[in-house]
């Protein structure tokens, strides 16, 4: 709106109307014509006055009337130039003040034949021959031309080089200016065409900006847009009730990492990292003192780049996810309750059935029977912890269950590894422990197996028949390493992505199980200070790597 305002209300560029023909009837609108006419005058008239002066004080060879005529008549045309509004009169009308200028110096030059006044005509050639276009060029050659052959017809002397030397200069000088003029003439209208087209494109981008703005204000997410500079440069209305509880300032919103209790310092709140030229993906704060209204936002920070491939700042993009954390606690709360609830009745229902399996008076028929129902008791039960582990609301509860000692990696491995051939020999696949050194970590030797058992049972049932388990640990001194690696199916990029989400299975076959064993695992691993990675390849096979302290203390930087 405020472009289409300067657009209406800017004065027009026209040109002055020179065509082959004539002029415009839009030069009627051109407002420095009053001024043209004057500068142009005034200027012919100050040099007519100082000659009049001279010619005056010094001796005049020839008719002193005729002379001075022409010079009252220039004073005279010039005050007329004062008086006449020629911007409200077609533009044509302003060629009879150089017609009277030629006029004027004609008389000039006939009162002194062998004087070179003739000069003169170079002010009213230039201004016809620039102002008047192709008829003005035409149009004052042919006067001169005509004057000059009238002066010289009437004259008792011999034609020379100087006596022809006047038109030629005059001729010139007309097509010098009149060259000029529509060069000039080209050039504004170049820039009058440019100018309208900066208007429009600056129309057009005001008005991209109001609909970018207006998107912007309408999604329900904040977006913040950092200069390379460090200040922020555009913000949305979403952002706007959150910008202050993520700026680091006295008034600001008390911030707490993911788990909703530990303070984040101002240095890692969001916009602070990205101001120091950080990309990061989903980071999730809380925001507010009161814990009952707390919110949480996840906030993820990109670094923009220019053209030439040089930084161009930032955009952080945050959403609010409180609803969506309330509902995964809420459920969590849900399942450990049930889970909680579940598991006494299966403690006391394996008690009964290993009574009855030990009662020498069962047949061996009830017998093998009531060893089925006990192994999917206890599958059950593991099952039900689990859920139990997975329904923590974070690894510290894990953290706080810990009673870490100095281990040997290795035999947690190797135990492991040995445990689960039974189930491997199922498949005819392959267990290789060639791979185990002495590995010391500080952790907890139960927690570490339940990480073991949980990766080679993994590598099992995501196997092919007749494959391989790799398993190894290895150590700096500093870090110790666990691996498993299997020749299997492979995953996924899709379900790389969500591979440690609880409850998520991957793959197409969506195996039986809970999706919750890698979730627990990361627990652990991260619990323990340490960190687990993963390398895979569809139809190749994945490799789990674990890396632990190997002294305690040790942590991996988060």
């Amino acid at each position: 709106m405020t472009a289409a305002r300067e657009d209406r209300s800017s004065p027009r560029v026209v040109p002055r109307g020179r065509s082959g023909t004539g002029w415009h009837a839009q030069d009627l609108a051109d407002r420095t014509r009053d001024r043209t006419a004057t500068l142009n005058q005034l200027l012919l008239a100050s040099v007519v006055f100082v000659l009049g002066v001279l010619v005056a004080l010094g001796s005049f060879r020839g008719d002193l009337v005729l002379f001075f005529a022409g010079v009252v008549l220039v004073i005279v045309v010039t005050g007329a130039t004062f008086v006449v509004p020629w911007n409200t009169i077609p533009y044509g009308w302003v060629a009879v003040v150089p017609a009277l200028d030629i006029v004027a110096i004609t008389m000039m030059q006939v009162a002194a034949p062998t004087s070179a006044l003739g000069l003169l005509w170079i002010f009213p050639t230039t201004w016809i021959a620039g102002g008047f276009g192709l008829v003005g060029l035409l149009g004052v050659i042919f006067a001169i031309a005509g004057i000059i052959s009238v002066l010289n017809a009437l004259s008792d002397e011999e034609l020379t080089y100087q006596t022809l030397l006047l038109p030629l200069v005059l001729f010139a000088v007309a097509a010098t200016s009149h060259l000029n003029s529509r060069r000039s003439d080209a050039q504004r209208m170049l820039l009058a065409k440019q100018s309208q087209l900066l208007r429009s494109v600056l129309a057009r981008t005001r008005r991209q900006e109001q609909v970018v703005t207006e998107v912007l204000d309408a999604v329900d997410f904040g977006i913040v847009r950092i200069d390379p500079d460090g200040r922020v440069a555009v913000t949305n209305d979403a952002h706007g009730r959150l910008q202050q509880a993520q700026e680091p300032d006295d008034s600001a919103q008390a911030a707490f990492r993911d788990d909703g209790t530990t303070r984040l310092p101002p240095d890692e709140l969001p916009v602070e990292r990205a101001r120091r030229g950080e990309a990061f993906d989903d980071q999730v704060v809380w925001f507010g003192d009161d814990p009952e209204e707390r919110r949480a936002l996840t906030i993820t920070a990109r670094r923009l780049t220019d053209p030439d491939g040089e930084d161009a700042g930032a955009v952080v993009v945050s959403r609010d996810i409180t609803v969506e954390l309330n509902a995964l606690r809420a459920r969590d709360d849900l399942v450990a309750s049930v889970s909680h609830e579940l598991r006494t009745p299966l403690t006391s229902i394996l008690g009964y059935l290993d009574l009855a399996i030990e009662n020498p008076e069962i047949p061996e028929a009830v017998r093998a029977n009531l060893d089925i129902a006990e192994r999917n008791a206890e599958r059950l039960l593991r099952i039900v912890a689990d859920i139990l582990a997975a329904s923590s609301s974070s690894s510290s509860s894990i953290e706080a269950s810990l009673t870490p000692q100095l281990v040997d990696a290795q035999d947690v491995v190797r135990s492991a590894a040995e445990s689960a051939v039974p189930r491997a020999g199922m498949r005819a696949i392959t267990i290789d422990t060639t791979g185990l050194e002495p590995a010391p970590v500080w952790a907890d030797p139960l927690r570490l197996r339940q990480v073991v058992d949980n990766l080679v049972s993994n590598a099992i049932a995501y196997n092919k028949d007749g494959g391989t388990v790799f398993v190894g640990t290895t150590t700096d001194g500093l870090w110790s390493w666990v691996l498993v690696r299997d020749t299997g199916v492979g995953i996924s990029d899709a379900d790389r992505s969500r591979l440690f989400q609880r409850y998520y299975k991957a793959g197409a076959e969506r195996r039986a199980g809970t999706g919750l064993g890698l979730a627990i695992t990361r627990d652990i691993v991260r619990a323990h200070g340490g960190e687990i990675g993963l390398h895979s390849a569809p139809g190749v096979g994945t490799t789990f790597v674990v890396k632990l302290p190997a002294v305690a203390g040790e942590r991996t930087p988060t």
